[in-house]
């Protein structure tokens, strides 16, 4: 007799008090009408003897109990054995699905062709996992500074890096230069470059971008954070390659903190403050393209005001247009 759920429940709900009652009485008469075909009892009697707790007398006119230690490792032990090989043989044929999934992620099907749109930050995280876990040779990331805070920088995110350098992917990530003052930042940046990544900083504003292995990108939906683009398209993708690498040249490595270079920077987010203002962007624009917080912002235009010896904003843009100032002179003083 097989052993599952349906025969514990009898040997639980039945079978033990039958077997209570035989030791107790010093066994049970073969004749009894309980225990025969068609009796109450039948069902529990015979899986007490399918597992071999009782045992028939020499003169067959009564079954006697035996003792459930000799019993038990017969009926367990291969219970967990079968056990132990239906985990395994569970495992195996994870591991053969996942070679299929990983051909099925490659593929434009996937995302449903060479463009798709996904929806929900726990379903873009998820697919933007997969297609980490999936790289093989590049990883090309653009994070401005607002749109990548402080709570996505976690231990997940670094860990999930770290793994894809560790298999040999390249790493290159670009931030705006304010990136360089969250110590968040900083910390992730250290751990990854360590690993082997390359992580730069430029002035200008730009949107999230990802591209794996040069085959898929991932870039923000028109609605907001809550929607992505995949593309999967390999002109669009190359496109997309093409300006990543314009800016990354003209990007300055994280990781030095040179006299020099730290100096470049700040003329460089001076430039583009001037431009802001001069284009008229309110603050929170200004900031936001500069990808740093509105009162850091303001403090910037402070700044200005100082150096042009300036009260307000009016004053300040006057002067730099009397001085022939637009914010893309190549040699601009920092403040």
């Amino acid at each position: 007799m097989p052993l599952g759920p349906d025969e514990r429940v009898v040997f639980e709900e039945q079978a033990t008090p039958l077997y209570e009652e035989i030791v107790t009485s010093g066994g049970i008469n073969a004749a009894d009408a309980r225990i025969a075909r068609g009796g109450e009892l039948h069902a529990a009697f015979a899986l007490l003897v399918d597992v071999g707790l009782v045992t028939k007398s020499d003169d067959g006119l009564t079954w006697a109990a035996v003792d459930p230690a000799a019993v038990q490792a017969r009926v367990v032990a291969p219970l967990g054995q079968q056990g132990a090989e239906l985990i395994a043989e569970s495992a195996h044929w994870a591991n053969a699905f996942n070679t299929v999934s990983h051909a099925w992620r490659r593929s434009p099907s996937a995302v449903g062709g060479p463009f798709a749109e996904i929806r929900g930050l726990a379903t873009i995280g998820n697919f933007l996992a997969s297609l980490v876990s999936d790289a093989e040779e590049e990883l090309l990331t653009a994070q401005p500074q607002y749109r990548r805070g402080v709570k996505q920088l976690d231990a997940g995110v670094g860990a999930r890096d770290i793994a894809a350098l560790k298999r040999g992917v390249k790493l290159r990530t670009l931030y705006q230069h304010a990136a360089r003052r969250s110590a968040d930042t900083r910390k992730y940046v250290a751990a990854v470059t360590a690993a082997g990544a390359e992580v730069r900083t430029l002035d200008e504003f730009f949107n999230r971008l990802i591209v794996v292995d040069r085959r898929v990108a991932l870039i923000p939906g028109h609605e907001g954070t809550d929607a992505a683009m995949v593309i999967s398209d390999k002109s669009m993708v190359g496109y997309l390659v093409d300006m990543f690498e314009r800016h990354w040249e003209r990007a300055r490595p994280f990781t030095s903190s040179e006299t020099s270079l730290m100096r470049d920077i700040a003329a460089e987010q001076r430039a583009m403050t001037i431009r802001m203002l001069l284009e008229g962007r309110a603050d929170p624009a200004g900031a936001k393209r500069l990808g740093v917080s509105p009162r850091t912002y303001a403090a910037y235009v402070a700044d200005l005001k100082s150096e042009f010896e300036v009260e307000t904003r009016f004053q300040l843009g006057y002067e730099m247009g009397k001085r022939g100032i637009s914010g893309r002179e190549a040699d601009a003083p920092p403040a």
